[in-house]
């Protein structure tokens, strides 16, 4: 079974994120925006049980996140992604860092977390050029508080669902 760990960020947001996904990201309907926390891993059913313990933990030590939305960037030229970048911060890290150890699956797919929520992917070089050309002229500026974080999994046709939904309540 394939999981993923995610924050949602608010449904009026979400909005603004999808007027860009349904023309330009290729996953648009196989799940809403959001920012990984952990990247897709792969866990036997019996293993399951101790995932969701860990991140009851987790959920239990950490607060609400807040976030900064702040710019439109891109990981061009690795790829031609462009997302909404989400400014840095030591309680993001220490939730990604602490979804990389045991019991957790320690493989990244990515040497370093940049958090961000997707707009666009796997677009034609130019017309990636003309979309990042065109969406860095606009002003981004939006925070938020995200109080929940959610297990997904990843169903065979390619779209996701919250397998289970935690409530940040800590100090952290």
């Amino acid at each position: 079974m394939n999981f993923g760990i995610v924050l949602f960020p608010s449904t009026a947001f979400q909005d603004i994120a999808n007027g860009y996904r349904r023309r330009y990201d290729a996953h648009y309907a196989n799940i809403p925006p959001h920012l990984t926390v952990k990247e897709r891993f792969s866990l036997p059913t019996e293993d399951v049980p101790v995932i969701v313990d860990a991140l009851s933990q987790i959920a239990r030590d950490y607060a609400p996140i807040s976030i900064d939305v702040y710019k439109v960037d891109t990981f061009y030229p690795q790829s031609t992604t462009i997302f909404y970048k989400i400014r840095e911060n030591k309680q993001l890290s220490e939730i990604n860092q602490a979804l990389y150890e045991p019991p957790f699956p320690s493989k990244r797919a990515h040497s370093v977390f940049i958090p961000h929520i997707t707009i666009a992917q796997k677009l034609p070089q130019a017309e990636h050029a003309d979309i990042v050309g065109q969406l860095k002229m606009i002003d981004v500026s939006h925070k938020e508080t995200i109080n929940n974080i959610q297990l997904l999994q990843q169903h065979d046709n390619g779209t996701w669902s919250v397998f289970k939904s935690f409530l940040l309540e800590g100090n952290k």
